[in-house]
């Protein structure tokens, strides 16, 4: 009677992914930001060298500006004359020496525009309006900076989550806090339990529990001991760990992690790239109209010149497309800060644009659905064997084996008696053989069970359905009869499933791409809940998959290990790595996202996330779009007023900045919304 056991336990998965393919090679941080902003006068340049005067100064020009509308209302001329000159000169001063800089360069710059509006206003006697515009536009513009510049800057707090300082090991056994920066490679550092890891390095004793969720993004502890990987930034949760440092405080995973996100903040998506064409055109044209309305007005529309010039002033306080410029960079760099945050390095607003517009996925099985490492799934002993004694008998030849299969059932099965075999060598092809008690035992595939003639047609259709399940069976067998049989396979990961059903959700249609034997593939697709499997696959025909599905579908994605399949990844619309926590550089350096760890869910995550991101993106675009357009009208029909303009133009310029930010809030696996299907 057959009996069926599950195996003792499985070894840890060690995948690695690199993707071969960079799409981009993003500008220096912050010039993407600056050249973004360059439309409107919005550069760093002119950030550092203080054009805004500082909150103090801002609080008191309000206050005068204030104070010079009640001076105008009560018919105090003089008094408020002087009220608004000062809160000019305390506002304005850094303003109107960046535009008089931008008129010279002959720069239509927000500068330029705000000093020509302001000096129009007091030359045609609107000296109150004139102090308010100038004050409200410089403290609309102190808050903008800060919020841009608090979500440009976000993604350096996760710095902050490595300690600068590590408890070193000394030559004499005692530890010496030091900064973490003086560690030398190589270094021993004690991590006490509830104590964050300062730098990377490797377990060399100890075993604990550790938190990875800056690496990561998921808050599941993994189990650490020697020869594991530790990371900058993680919290030790339970047990005393010993470390050897890996890396220097600059190349840790973390700092290389945001650096990268860096790197791609500072890139420019191609819808950043189009709004930054159409502000270089629109700023001249509404110059030239506001121009065109103070000069044909009188005539055209018999309005007096006062009315006409102030009208042209208004407009000109709305000329400059401030919101627009800045709607796309801090909708991006938001999105991207979002995305480092739950574990998932996009590199850059391209990768972003594009990964909202995919179609479908080509998945690769090993290392993708699959953990990438064999194990022991099931085995049971045949006919009237001694489970216990061929447990003992299969762990003693497959120990003594450097076969990937030998060692997954050496992994699974309870350690035997040690030394109890003798004579074990390796049949190539067949498998391993050995000898105790003057019997010979072997433990093999079914070709050698057959050449000894053992396999008969029960046997042959027991190894048939494993084989339906892309499971590898091995067989122990003495010369008498086959005695057990071990079915070894590539797991499936844990949430492969589920982040399968979500990609389905949210329209992306998931396939499997893979060289490996075909009815292996199409077991674990249909495990994972995927119709379409194609397996034996050569290089070569994975694109021509690929090819057919961008033609068929549309813009599809794939995900490789970036060395069998970098053809399929350089055609593919978007690249996927898994697993870039436990990656070397290259991964983190080439493919257009990397997921830092091995949840499937992920990719959908990121999809989702890029989708949500281009909605957000639109809403900024057609909301300082209509601003823009309703003041325009509101100028021509002669209704528009200066602090109107400025406050709706500054204003809305904080709502897109403030819309964008909300990107930043998400967290976690987000579920599918109905329009993200779309």
């Amino acid at each position: 009677m057959s009996q069926a056991h599950s195996p003792a336990h499985a070894p840890r998965a060690a995948h690695r992914h690199e993707h071969d393919h960079a799409r981009e090679a993003p500008a220096a941080h912050g010039q993407g930001a600056a050249a973004a902003c360059a439309p409107c006068g919005h550069d760093d340049h002119e950030h550092d060298h203080g054009a805004l005067p500082g909150w103090p100064r801002i609080s008191a020009a309000l206050v005068l500006a204030a104070g010079a509308e009640v001076a105008h209302w009560l018919q105090y001329d003089v008094p408020g004359m002087a009220l608004a000159v000062v809160a000019i000169a305390l506002s304005g001063l850094g303003v109107y020496q960046a535009g008089l800089k931008d008129l010279a360069r002959l720069r239509l710059g927000i500068n330029a525009l705000m000093a020509v509006a302001v000096t129009g206003a007091v030359l045609i006697g609107q000296w109150p309006e004139a102090a308010m515009v100038m004050a409200l536009y410089v403290a609309a513009e102190r808050i903008e900076h800060a919020a841009m510049d608090r979500a440009r800057n976000a993604i350096r707090g996760l710095l902050d989550l490595a300690p600068e300082t590590a408890d070193v090991v000394q030559e004499d056994g005692s530890t010496a806090r030091v900064p973490a920066a003086g560690v030398a490679l190589g270094g021993i550092v004690r991590i006490a339990a509830g104590a964050r890891v300062p730098l990377d390095g490797t377990v060399t004793r100890g075993m604990s529990a550790v938190n990875q969720a800056p690496i990561t993004g998921e808050s599941q502890l993994a189990d650490k001991g020697p020869g594991d990987a530790l990371y900058a930034g993680s919290v030790n949760q339970h047990g005393e760990l010993f470390m050897q440092v890996t890396a220097a405080p600059g190349s840790t995973l973390l700092a290389r992690i945001v650096h990268a996100v860096e790197q791609a903040q500072a890139s420019r998506a191609p819808t950043q790239r189009f709004v930054d064409r159409f502000a270089a055109v629109y700023t001249p044209i509404v110059f030239v109209a506001a121009l065109a309305l103070g000069v044909l007005a009188p005539f055209l529309m018999g309005w007096s010149w006062h009315q006409a010039a102030y009208q042209a002033l208004a407009l000109l306080v709305i000329a400059c497309p401030c919101a627009l410029v800045i709607s796309t960079p801090v909708t991006v760099v938001s999105a991207l800060t979002a995305a480092a945050r739950r574990g998932i390095l996009i590199k850059g607003g391209s990768a972003l644009e594009a990964a909202r517009g995919l179609k479908a996925i080509a998945l690769d099985k090993t290392g993708t659905l699959t953990t990438g490492s064999p194990a022991l799934v099931h085995w049971q002993a045949l006919g009237s064997a001694d489970a216990v004694s061929a447990a003992s008998a299969a762990w003693q030849l497959a120990s003594r084996s450097d076969h990937p299969v030998s060692r997954a059932i050496a992994a699974g099965l309870a350690p035997g008696a040690p030394g109890a075999f003798e004579d074990v060598r390796a049949l190539p092809g067949r498998g391993v053989e050995g000898s105790s008690g003057g019997q010979r035992w072997v433990l093999g595939n079914l070709r050698l069970v057959r050449e000894m003639g053992l396999a008969g047609d029960a046997l042959t259709t027991l190894l048939a359905t494993h084989e339906q399940q892309g499971r590898t069976v091995t067989l122990l067998a003495t010369d008498e009869a086959v005695h057990a049989l071990f079915a070894v396979a590539d797991p499936l990961r844990a949430h492969a499933a589920e982040g399968v059903a979500q990609l389905k959700a949210i329209g992306v249609q998931p396939l499997v791409l893979s060289g490996d034997n075909t009815a292996t593939v199409q077991a674990v697709a249909r495990e994972a809940g995927i119709e379409d499997a194609r397996g034996s696959l050569l290089p070569q025909d994975k694109l021509d998959a690929l090819a057919e599905l961008q033609a068929r579908v549309g813009p599809t994605a794939m995900t490789g290990d970036g060395i069998n399949d970098a053809p399929a990844l350089a055609r593919a619309d978007v690249g996927f790595a898994m697993g870039g926590a436990h990656s070397t550089g290259m991964a983190m350096e080439t493919a257009d996202v990397v997921l830092m760890n091995d949840d499937l869910r992920r990719i959908p995550d990121t999809i989702v996330l890029a989708r949500r991101a281009h909605r957000v993106l639109w809403q900024n675009i057609i909301l300082a779009l209509g601003v823009k357009a309703v003041f325009f009208a509101l100028a021509v029909m002669g209704l528009a007023t200066m602090w109107m303009a400025v406050v709706a133009d500054m204003g809305v310029s904080l709502a897109v900045v403030a819309n964008g930010l909300r990107l930043r809030a998400g967290s976690g696996t987000a579920p599918p919304r109905p329009g993200d299907a779309a």
